[in-house]
């Protein structure tokens, strides 16, 4: 494996201009048991997400010399260094500071975007740091296997978050699609799953509740109560594992108003999990959602804020839309994302 530790500055291209991007995603079902070793004790475990639309963008330009920039157009913050060497772990951007520490890279503006709100739950973070990783192999000139590129996004992000990360929102962003990822002891695995998007995307409000969240905090307070022997923690996440399976089976079967039931029975057992993944507020939204057609709701994430999605019938799509808006929620437009990560080199 090729790590930035070991990387010179030959491998720079001082003339190419590099751009990235990777997409969000919606968790559909047995999210936080991605979190290692939390699966380990639920045989079958596996997630499900749809790779959408709102993507993170990022470009590299050259500067010349080792002075390094990095700058987020969605803070409007602004970091620079006299080199990487010279980055600090604790800067105003941690994550991207730390991704240039390991690549060694300077010589650069990074210039960051995101299509989603801040602290969305969507993946947003995951989504950014996939395409800043893989732009960055592409300015290095460093070669990756897939699962070596995941691993580095989700490992240096648990740095920077200081707390364990999960694997499934690397996936949806490096591939698109609509997966399941399988969780077990001989390690991860994605499957494409046999569905159209479309009949998924056109079922599906997704709005912004006006809170972000942090999805560190509810996901290391769930885990250490796991581990630390919370039965009634075990036993929600075998149910929501179970609900994982059946909404598996009735994505690929077509079997609509099911997944709609599902998804608001994984939501009934996540609310148990912690008493910060629900909030009045976002209860009031489902509530509201429900008496405008909505089979299914859930908050996007670990909850606590961010994102919710709605399950309905494609008739039932408008009036659900309306509600949330009229509840205060900020409805966002989407697709379900076929594309992965897209990376453009121009000189």
């Amino acid at each position: 494996m090729a790590g930035g530790e070991a990387l010179g500055r030959s491998h720079y291209n001082a003339s190419v201009r590099v751009e990235a991007s990777a997409p969000t995603r919606i968790d559909l079902a047995g999210g936080t048991l991605d979190i290692w070793p939390l699966y380990l004790y639920h045989h079958g475990a596996q997630t499900l997400n749809a790779a959408i639309s709102l993507r993170a963008h990022c470009s590299l330009s050259p500067l010349g010399g080792r002075r390094v920039v990095i700058r987020s157009e969605d803070t409007g913050r602004i970091v620079e260094a006299a080199g990487w060497d010279a980055l600090r772990a604790d800067g105003d951007l941690r994550l991207l500071e730390r991704i240039l520490h390991f690549f060694q890279a300077d010589g650069l503006e990074l210039v960051t975007r995101s299509e989603s709100p801040m602290g969305a739950g969507i993946g947003g973070s995951s989504a950014l740091n996939i395409a800043v990783c893989s732009a960055l192999a592409r300015w290095m000139g460093v070669t990756y296997s897939d699962d070596q590129l995941l691993n580095l996004a989700m490992n240096v992000e648990a740095q920077t978050i200081e707390v364990p990360t999960g694997v499934q929102d690397y996936r949806p962003a490096f591939y698109g699609g609509v997966s399941a990822i399988e969780l077990g002891v001989g390690g991860v695995r994605r499957v494409e799953l046999a569905v159209d998007p479309v009949e998924i995307e056109r079922r599906i409000v997704l709005a912004y509740t006006g809170a972000s969240r942090n999805s560190g905090i509810n996901n290391w307070e769930v885990t250490k109560r796991h581990i630390d022997g919370d039965r009634q923690v075990f036993e929600n996440f075998e149910r929501i594992r179970d609900i994982a399976r059946a909404i598996r089976q009735a994505v690929t079967a077509g079997d609509w108003n099911e997944v709609g039931w599902q998804i608001a029975a994984e939501w009934e057992n996540r609310k148990r999990l912690a008493p910060g993944v629900t909030t009045s507020e976002i209860e009031a939204l489902i509530e509201r959602a429900r008496n405008a057609g909505a089979l299914g709701a859930k908050v996007c994430g670990a909850g606590g804020g961010g994102c919710l999605f709605c399950f309905c019938d494609p008739a039932r799509l408008p009036a659900v839309r309306r509600a949330l808006a009229q509840g205060g929620a900020r409805v966002l437009d989407f697709r379900i994302e076929r594309a992965g990560v897209r990376i453009a080199a121009t000189d």
